[in-house]
């Protein structure tokens, strides 16, 4: 099978604790994650030590893990949920090893979407974002879609023109992290879970621009410079997904 080349980590467009985010090389609205080296499987099973080798290797894979969870979403929830999350496409073999293909966001423009945390620490908490937070919320537990924390930096902001929001989408995340999942048979349950999940995101936001207000530290994760944002494709306007 030949192999998708992605090229060197450095061509990676964005990182996170586990994987490397890369433009699909056939396909602008598309993305394709891999696990970074340094946070393998392995490396990740022996950290946990005596607990960790009680779980399957498998359960360190985010690839994996994710890919399973976006296929039970599709088979549980069907088409709706994709208002609200990025479609699967599956695992394709890279130069760095298995890869989950995935939509890539992006704005009316060919720009990757900002996400909610860099859109707010920009714009700040304006009624048209208030209006959209409470849209997604009451959305979110309406269908009940499986989620750990619901973070800032792991939901994009995609806009169908320079002002106005088209969506929020999940991109990271996804999936129930109790041990017992029964939010996956239980519906009632799932809508309860998922509107604290969201409920949340309003605390979030204030947290967020509280430190913004105070000069304190933005943090790590979720910035994107124009020249990154508009990486991967040609001047002309992407498709949104």
């Amino acid at each position: 099978m030949q192999k998708l080349d992605l090229g060197s980590e450095a061509d990676s467009f964005a990182q996170g604790g586990n994987r490397l985010c890369f433009f699909h090389p056939m396909d602008a609205g598309k993305c394709v994650k891999t696990l970074r080296k340094d946070r393998s499987p392995e490396l990740k099973q022996k950290e946990k030590g005596i607990k960790g080798w009680l779980k399957p290797l498998s359960s360190f894979d985010d690839n994996q893990q994710e890919y399973s969870t976006f296929l039970r979403i599709a088979d549980i929830y069907g088409p709706q949920a994709l208002q609200f999350i990025p479609r699967c496409y599956g695992m394709v073999a890279t130069n760095h090893g298995p890869g989950l293909v995935t939509d890539l966001v992006r704005d009316f423009d060919g720009a990757i979407s900002m996400t909610l945390k860099q859109y707010v620490w920009i714009h700040g908490n304006t009624p048209r974002v208030k209006n959209c937070i409470a849209a997604f919320q009451q959305a979110w537990e309406t269908i009940g879609l499986p989620s750990r924390n619901l973070l800032l930096h792991n939901i994009v902001v995609q806009l169908t023109a320079e002002d106005t929001i088209q969506r929020l989408v999940v991109i990271d995340g996804l999936g129930w992290a109790d041990v017992l999942p029964f939010g996956w048979w239980s519906r009632t349950l799932a809508r309860a879970k998922a509107a604290r999940k969201a409920e949340r995101l309003t605390e979030a936001i204030e947290a967020l621009l509280e430190i913004k207000r105070t000069n304190g530290d933005w943090g790590y994760h979720g910035w994107m410079e124009p020249a990154q944002r508009y990486a991967g494709v040609s001047t002309a306007p992407v498709a949104t997904s």
